[in-house]
């Protein structure tokens, strides 16, 4: 049975890719866009089943309207993929405080409006699927990404709540964590902070690690994004990409490991 996605930052990259696949099986699909120019090709190409929507999502109100426009244009949300963010890469020291809030205004806030805009939909409904689009970086981390790491990181902890509170009203949440892909994610949507020498080495260590083979062909992404949302019982969290369960893997492990090692310190700090 056809369903009706509604996507947030379907500009480019994961949002339009998904977005098309989507269309081309027959679902209906709600597009949001800062620029809706950027989906034209897709309104061309399959007309009354896809509505696209001008949408800063930082702007609480709109995001509200946004969803309310969406439910009256196709009478129902049945999935919600909260896919706008971007990158700033830059050191803790070298990130700005309007650099910081912005990151998190859009990554954290703007995910936050949506999901509270949609949910009275989908408890009417008594059904519906939040998918949020996290990263491997919400998991572990890296440097010069300290705060798109912290804004992932709370993406996690929001959405992990939010599955707890809302599984009685027959609404499910998924994470959707991807190590890197080829996208734009890293270029022309990313924000760059404004350098310190000091930091030029840990720079140049990150950047060797960037090899080829870790990044995975965006495209491959679809089937998976497809299977999560038709899955009767979906996981919480879905890895997209070969690179990120390995590393978790061994994340969880160190940080077991030094939880044991001072156990007895945690302990006698109970008191009782």
């Amino acid at each position: 049975m056809a369903k009706t996605i509604f996507i947030t930052g379907a500009s480019r990259g994961f949002g339009k890719i998904w977005a098309e696949a989507f269309l081309k099986r027959g679902d209906k699909v709600v597009v949001t866009a800062r620029n809706t120019d950027t989906l034209a090709d897709l309104v061309s190409k399959y007309g009354d089943a896809v509505l696209p929507i001008q949408l800063d999502v930082n702007n609480r109100a709109d995001s509200f309207a946004a969803v309310s426009k969406a439910k009256a244009h196709f009478g129902q949300i049945d999935v919600l993929i909260n896919n706008a963010g971007y990158g700033l890469f830059g050191t803790i020291e070298e990130t700005s405080e309007q650099e910081a809030r912005e990151q998190i205004e859009t990554n954290v806030f703007g995910l936050l409006w949506l999901t509270q805009a949609v949910l009275p939909v989908m408890r009417a409904q008594g059904s519906g699927h939040i998918i949020q689009v996290s990263s491997i970086l919400g998991v572990a981390t890296l440097p010069v990404l300290g705060i798109y790491n912290a804004s992932k990181f709370a993406v996690e902890g929001l959405s992990e709540t939010l599955a707890s509170e809302v599984k009685d009203f027959g609404i499910k949440v998924s994470l959707i964590e991807p190590n890197g892909f080829s996208t734009e994610w890293a270029g022309a949507s990313a924000i760059y902070s404004e350098p310190i020498a000091a930091y030029d080495q840990v720079k140049a260590d990150f950047q060797a690690g960037l090899v080829d083979e870790i990044f995975g062909v965006p495209e491959a992404t679809a089937e998976a994004v497809l299977k999560l949302v038709d899955a009767e019982n979906p996981p919480l969290r879905l890895f997209l990409g070969k690179v990120a369960l390995p590393w978790a893997k061994q994340v969880y492990a160190d940080r077991l490991a030094t939880w044991e090692e001072w156990a007895d310190v945690s302990a006698a700090a109970h008191g009782k």
